[in-house]
């Protein structure tokens, strides 16, 4: 048993001598700041309203208040440290590092046997109990002291203190605390003579601070212009003068007797020239001030307006500042030398006021550098359609304005495809471009109206276009006024409307307000049983303007001999089903953002919709429209067979299941249902998933590697067909000789390519790189086919002069009724706005959702949850 020594116990204490002086530390750094942090409050706050020069914006009297009251608290102060300070002892100290370790080591070092002194066992006891306390205290650490004051200051007044003290140092300035001394009788400001103080204050909009002059040492000084300078002089009048040649003032004449302007006691001025300013006198200082010069804002057009289906204008610009845009106007002008001054144009125009329109302004963020869109719809205005000049400005904070350039352009607005329509619109434009062409306007709407059951789809629209002519004659006798005139243009825009939009405008209407309330919806956060609610209204709005719009459009083709389209209309019902079942299942995810996208694009096709539906009919096919469908048709079957490629590469992997069973696996066609007999070895079948008989699938599956080869093998020879079909395509390809031409051809030669690439793997039932070059087939057929159409726009401006067709008409001949690129026979590309069923990219999205749920789960083993947070990592 070891034995401890009296040398022991020296050593033991002499070890324990830093631990103590460091726990005393502690203690007396806590009896300080328990004791004396109420002095401490009061110093730091009235060293804090010395510093941010409180004393100076006051009455004196209310400093000797104030002094008297700080006075009083600090004796308080004083009174409760006196009270409460105690220095601590160097035996608290070690009682303290005692406490703090158990069993009391050090007091157990201390102590002495006190009975069995003459026992040797009891002895050897005691020196091994000894020892044993001796290595405890070895281990002591100092304890830290107690710095908590929050039960003596329970309102938190020193971080009062301590923030007011903070705001002081970074707006404050340490040289203002010896301005409360000139405010005593007899003060040091008579005893050291006269004293000044100065401040710089530039412009608000340039957001700089305030300078304290007296902070500033001499030499240059970089100051913006408009910074108002202002010097306050204290002491002897005359010892301090000032002198400065930045403000552009001229020199006062001082008649003798009377003190010098530069004298008194508070000047101020404004910068606004490069020069110098001095303050003259005992303790005075010379700046070389150099103006910062506020430039003009700068704006600029980024492009040509982008003109909507409905006439709606967007209008891109950029603008800058070296401070920041304040506001800014676009203001458009008749160009009244380029109109085409015929027929209701020949009489000159009523005096009429610049169109001028405020330019939008970022709501949040800077204006120094911005870019946005002017979005306006001019489509009522009378100039609409007609050749105008458009200026941009803008302005400063500093009232600079810059206005670009005056820019031609023909003031976007709404086109009727409709010819009555366009007709009642013209006429319209005619009557608000001169009261004159009153009698002339009604003259020819009765001659487009001479046969109304064969020009209107309803008795309604005929007797209001006849009331409208009627009082277009009563007032072109007695003379058509101000309010007569805008309310027979009101009358005629809505007439317009209802013939161009026919019995579609209540259900457009409808349609309109549901898919407003579902947006408010989205944005709102609504419940599930809201939006269950709400999507079925969208639906039933949808649906009937969808059946007006069909037997619309089946009016029209009866009317101009051409076959009747419903098939097309009826897909294009179910597709947009399917988007608002989208919609719906965004919304109640929680994915507000996703769904108010789809929402939006939604929108777009049913406005798209509208347009396309007018322009249907109005021309025969262009010259290589039956070589676009031939492209779409192969396009679709290249689809198919990639589509059936992919579910048996899928059944490859799953050979216990039965064929087309597989998870996601929807049908060889990749219609609904599921099975493979959604579409026969050959490529036939209704597409409708009959069911296999019972039993048929595991038949299949004990086919084995027989079955999957002839399987691949039929594949190989239908791609070998469609090869055949391709090249049959490109030798009567139209557009030989132009740039679009041959690039369809050379984007046909790489989809051949890529087919027969695709027929080899196949044939080495190698499903997999077959797949791969059927989808670079694909992209090719695409390209071709986007190649073509260009070619067959080019040659049909070129037969086409002057006909002064926009692009977005050349685009809309090539769209659907929802706005989506078609190629014919009702083709679509995949990347139709409508493609937002459960893809690849939805499925990615559910994968990536499950891997981040059961990582998070705390039962998974540790390697499981490993593994998923390097997936997620790297995906």
């Amino acid at each position: 048993m070891a034995s401890f020594t009296p040398n022991d116990l020296r050593r033991t204490m002499t070890g324990l001598r830093w631990p103590v002086r460091l726990t005393w530390g502690g203690m007396l750094a806590e009896q300080v700041v328990q004791a004396f942090w109420p002095l401490m409050t009061v110093c730091l706050i009235v060293l804090a309203a010395l510093m941010l020069g409180v004393q100076d914006s006051v009455l004196v009297e209310v400093v000797w208040v104030a002094m008297v009251v700080t006075g009083l608290a600090g004796l308080g102060a004083l009174y409760y440290a006196a009270r409460h300070f105690r220095v601590p002892t160097r035996d608290a100290a070690m009682a303290r590092l005692d406490e703090s370790m158990p069993g009391r080591p050090i007091q157990a070092l201390l102590d002495d046997q006190a009975i069995g002194d003459d026992d040797t066992a009891s002895i050897a006891v005691w020196r091994a109990h000894k020892a044993r306390m001796a290595d405890r205290a070895a281990q002591a650490q100092a304890v830290p002291g107690d710095l908590r004051v929050s039960r003596r200051d329970p309102y938190a007044l020193r971080f009062v203190a301590v923030l007011f003290f903070a705001v002081a140092l970074i707006f404050g300035s340490i040289w203002r605390v010896g301005s409360v001394a000139d405010m005593a009788p007899g003060g040091t400001a008579l005893a050291s003579g006269p004293v000044w103080e100065g401040w710089a204050e530039p412009p608000r909009y340039t957001g700089k601070p305030t300078l304290y002059l007296n902070d500033l040492a001499e030499g240059p000084l970089d100051l913006p212009k408009g910074t108002l300078i202002t010097v306050r002089f204290y002491g002897e009048v005359g010892a301090l003068t000032l002198e400065e040649s930045v403000s552009g003032r001229p020199a006062q004449q001082v008649a003798e007797g009377e003190a010098a302007p530069q004298a008194d006691p508070v000047q101020d001025f404004t910068v606004l020239e490069t020069g110098q300013i001095a303050v003259q006198g005992p303790g005075g200082r010379v700046w070389d001030v150099t103006v910062l010069a506020d430039t003009a804002p700068q704006v600029e057009r980024l492009g040509d307006p982008e003109v909507s289906a409905l006439g709606e204008t967007r209008l891109p610009f950029a603008a800058t500042d070296d401070y920041g845009v304040e506001a800014g106007e676009a203001r458009i002008t008749l160009d009244l030398a380029s109109v085409d001054r015929r027929y209701g144009l020949a009489l000159d125009p009523e005096p009429r006021e610049d169109i001028v329109v405020p330019l939008p302004m970022p709501i949040s963020g800077s204006r120094a550098e911005f870019q946005e869109n002017l979005i306006e719809n001019f489509s009522e205005h009378p100039w609409a359609n007609l050749p105008v000049t458009i200026s941009l400005s803008v302005l400063d904070a500093a009232e600079q304005q810059t206005m670009t350039d005056p820019s031609d352009l023909v003031l976007p607005g709404r086109r009727f495809f409709d010819p009555t329509a366009a007709s009642v619109i013209e006429m319209r434009r005619d009557l608000l471009w001169a009261r004159a062409n009153a009698p002339r306007t009604a003259q020819v709407l009765r001659a487009v109206s001479n046969l109304p059951d064969d020009l209107f789809r309803s008795q309604t629209t005929a007797l209001r276009l006849r009331d409208v002519i009627k009082r277009l004659e009563i007032h072109a006798r007695y003379g058509v006024g101000d309010e007569v005139q805008q309310k027979l243009a009101d009358d005629m825009w809505d007439l317009a409307i209802e013939l161009e939009e026919g019995v579609l405008a209540d259900a457009l209407e409808r349609m309109r307000r549901a898919q407003d309330r579902l947006n408010e919806a989205i944005k709102n956060g609504a419940s599930k049983e809201e939006i269950a609610e709400l999507m079925d209204e969208l639906r039933r709005a949808t649906e009937e303007y969808l059946n007006q719009l069909s037997r619309q459009q089946a009016q029209q083709n009866e009317q101009n001999g051409q076959p009747q389209g419903g098939e097309s209309m009826q897909m294009t019902q179910d597709d947009l089903q399917r988007m608002m079942d989208r919609i719906q299942e965004l919304m109640e995810q929680g994915r507000m953002a996703e769904a108010e996208e789809a929402l939006r694009q939604l929108q777009e096709m049913m406005e798209n919709m509208r347009v396309t539906q007018g322009q249907q009919g109005q021309g025969g096919n262009n010259p290589g429209q039956q070589s676009m469908d031939d492209l779409a048709e192969t396009l679709r079957e290249q689809q198919g067979l990639s589509d059936q490629a992919f579910r048996d590469l899928q059944e490859q992997f799953n050979p216990n299941a039965q064929a087309g069973e597989n998870q996601g696996n929807e049908g060889r066609n990749g219609g609904e249902g599921r099975g493979q007999s959604h579409e026969g070895q050959n490529g036939q079948g209704d597409g409708n998933g009959e069911q296999q008989q019972p039993g048929q699938g595991n038949q299949q599956a004990e086919r084995g590697e027989d079955g999957a080869g002839g399987m691949e093998q039929g594949l190989a020879d239908r791609q070998q067909a469609l090869r055949d079909e391709l090249r049959r395509q490109q030798g009567r390809l139209p557009g030989q000789g132009t740039a679009e031409g041959d690039a369809a051809r050379d984007a046909l030669d790489r989809a051949g390519r890529a087919m027969d690439d695709a027929e080899e793997a196949l044939r080495n039932r190698d499903l997999a790189d077959a797949i791969d070059n059927q989808a670079q087939a694909m992209e090719a057929l695409r390209e071709g086919m986007r190649s073509l159409g260009e070619a067959m726009a080019q040659q049909e401006r070129e037969r086409q002069p002057g006909q002064g067709a926009q692009e977005s008409d050349r685009r809309a001949n090539t769209r659907d009724p929802l706005g989506r690129e078609q190629g014919g026979q009702g083709a679509e590309s995949t990347d139709a706005p409508l493609a937002m069923g459960p893809d690849a990219s939805d499925r990615a999205r559910e994968l990536l959702d499950e891997i981040r749920r059961r990582s998070g789960e705390a039962a998974r083993p540790e390697i499981e949850r490993d593994y998923l947070n390097r997936l997620l990592e790297r995906f």
